[in-house]
C-alpha cells in the first residue's frame, strides 16, 4: 500500500481554499436546510391537527411522497427534471454582496421539503406527547388555536422534539454529500476535484471522512448539551450510550446507562 503520509498530513492540517469552501458550504446548506425543514415541519405538523380534511390529506400527501422517495431522487428530480420537462428553471441570484447558483438554490429546496417530512412526524409526536387536557383548559380560557399552541403546547413539545432534531441534524450534515451530483461544490465534491489533480485518492478520501467525523462529534458534544437542556429521557427504553455520551458521563463519574 503506497499511503502518502505527507500529502495527508499536508491536507488535514493545511486545507487548501477548495476545501475551505467545500467545507463552509456543507455546513451552510447544513444549517440553512434543517431551519427550513424545522419550520416546514412545524407548519405540516399543525397541519396535521386541522379540522379541515383537505389540509391533513394535503400533509399526508407530502409526507408519504418525501419518506417514500430516495432523496437523491428529489435531488436530480427538483433540479433536472423539472428544468428539462419546462416547469422551472433554477437560475442564478444576485443578492449584490452574493450569488446564489441555481444548483445550490435547488439543492436547499430538496434537502430542506425532505426534512420537512421528517420533522413532520417528530412534531407531531411532540405535540401529542402533551396532555389533552391541557388543551381543553386553554380552550375554556378562550385562548385561539395559534395562541395555546404557541404559549402552552409547542414549549412542553420541546422536550420530546429536541432529541431526534439532533439526530436529524447530524443526518443532513451527511446527507448533503448527495447534492454533488448536480454539481454542488461541497467537501465531497471539492475531495473530487482535488483527487482528479493530485491522484491522491485513499489519501484525500480519508481526510474528507476525517473532517465529516469531526463535524458529526462536534455536533454530538453540542446536542449532548441541548439534550440535557431541553430533553427528557426516554422512558422505559433501553439505549445504548454514544462515544459523547460515555466521554461526558466518564470523566464527570456518571454510570453509562
Amino acid at each position: 500500500m503506497n499511503f502518502d503520509w505527507t500529502e495527508f498530513w499536508k491536507y488535514l492540517f493545511q486545507p487548501t481554499n477548495v476545501y475551505l469552501h467545500g467545507l463552509w458550504l456543507t455546513l451552510s446548506l447544513s444549517v440553512v436546510s434543517q431551519s427550513l425543514g424545522t419550520l416546514i415541519g412545524v407548519a405540516a405538523a399543525l397541519g396535521t391537527q386541522s379540522r379541515f380534511r383537505a389540509i391533513r390529506a394535503l400533509v399526508a400527501f407530502y409526507t408519504w411522497l418525501m419518506r417514500g422517495t430516495p432523496l437523491l431522487v428529489q435531488i436530480v428530480f427538483i433540479y433536472t427534471a423539472l428544468a428539462a420537462g419546462g416547469i422551472f428553471r433554477f437560475e442564478d441570484i444576485d443578492l449584490g454582496f452574493v450569488v446564489i447558483p441555481g444548483n445550490i438554490q435547488a439543492a436547499i429546496v430538496a434537502l430542506s421539503l425532505n426534512e420537512g417530512a421528517y420533522m413532520t412526524e417528530i412534531i407531531r409526536a411532540g405535540i401529542l406527547s402533551v396532555e389533552h387536557g391541557q388543551t381543553e383548559a386553554a380552550k375554556s380560557l378562550g385562548m385561539t388555536y395559534f395562541k395555546y399552541m404557541r404559549r402552552i403546547i409547542l414549549p412542553q413539545a420541546v422536550r420530546v422534539i429536541v432529541p431526534p432534531l439532533g439526530n436529524e441534524f447530524n443526518a443532513m450534515l451527511k446527507n448533503t454529500t448527495l447534492v454533488s451530483v448536480i454539481g454542488v461544490p461541497e467537501l465531497l465534491l471539492a475531495t473530487q476535484m482535488i483527487t482528479s489533480a493530485t491522484f491522491r485518492v485513499f489519501e484525500l478520501y480519508t481526510v474528507v471522512a476525517l473532517y465529516y467525523l469531526t463535524l458529526t462529534t462536534l455536533w454530538g458534544f453540542v446536542q449532548s448539551w441541548l439534550e440535557r437542556r431541553f430533553g427528557e429521557p426516554s422512558r422505559g427504553i433501553a439505549q445504548n450510550p454514544g462515544l459523547i455520551d460515555s466521554l461526558r458521563k466518564m470523566f464527570t463519574r456518571e454510570p453509562v446507562r
